[in-house]
């Protein structure tokens, strides 16, 4: 990365960060554009460089913040030697499960759009060359593992939205229960969620097209 392109990822890293930080203090709604580039220290033409207005900014911080954290996950997993496919969802379940635990503000921000962060960024025509593809190293996983499911794309979306709505409960309100009570039957009802869309490995389904599933907010 050169000098020119350094500089520019870290005027847009700053508006990201900015944005994220007045987002969860003050609220989508009490944010305007000039809190933001006056904040992060960058002229407003330069945030019209990367986004469209403040809605833009969020959705992309969104992608951008979800992006961040499978990524941490999938180095994680990596450190951990771990090569059963089934036993690699689980250690990245259990590895988002704790970081949002541990960050309130990243919790409220994006556990509600958490299968969304990941299926927008995964399906954009281009995706910016320092944005993390969480969904490309899910496929993989199954490739390095010479797995086969119907409808891998349905099965992965399935599983963070169910560890998105249920973490958001049971971490924020622990309702019904704490996540220490809820996340083994958490667990059990992943791996049902897998074997439901197993098939024969000696058989491969095809991709449905990306535009078969609503990733809408």
């Amino acid at each position: 990365m050169g000098k020119l392109d350094l500089n520019k990822k870290k005027k847009k890293d700053a508006l990201f960060n900015t944005a994220f930080e007045l987002f969860t203090t003050k609220g989508l709604t009490k944010t305007t554009i000039s809190d933001i580039v006056n904040q992060a220290g960058v002229a407003k033409g330069t945030f019209y460089l990367y986004f469209k207005d403040k809605y833009d900014i969020r959705n992309k911080l969104v992608s951008h913040k979800t992006g961040e954290l499978f990524f941490r996950a999938h180095e994680a997993l990596q450190a951990s030697r771990i090569t059963e496919f089934d036993q690699q969802v689980h250690f990245i379940v259990d590895y988002i499960l704790t970081e949002l635990g541990q960050d309130r503000n990243l919790l409220l921000f994006i556990s509600k759009n958490l299968a969304w962060g990941v299926f927008k960024g995964a399906f954009e025509e281009k995706m910016p060359d320092d944005e993390y593809n969480f969904y490309q190293s899910y496929l993989d996983m199954l490739a390095q593992n010479g797995l086969h499911y119907k409808n891998p794309e349905l099965m992965l979306f399935t599983i963070i939205e169910l560890v998105g709505s249920t973490c958001y409960s049971c971490i924020l309100y622990q309702q019904p229960v704490p996540m220490t009570e809820y996340r083994p039957y958490l667990h059990k009802t992943i791996s049902g969620i897998m074997e439901t869309f197993a098939q024969d490995n000696n058989t491969c389904a095809a991709l449905p097209p990306a535009d078969a599933i609503d990733h809408s907010a």
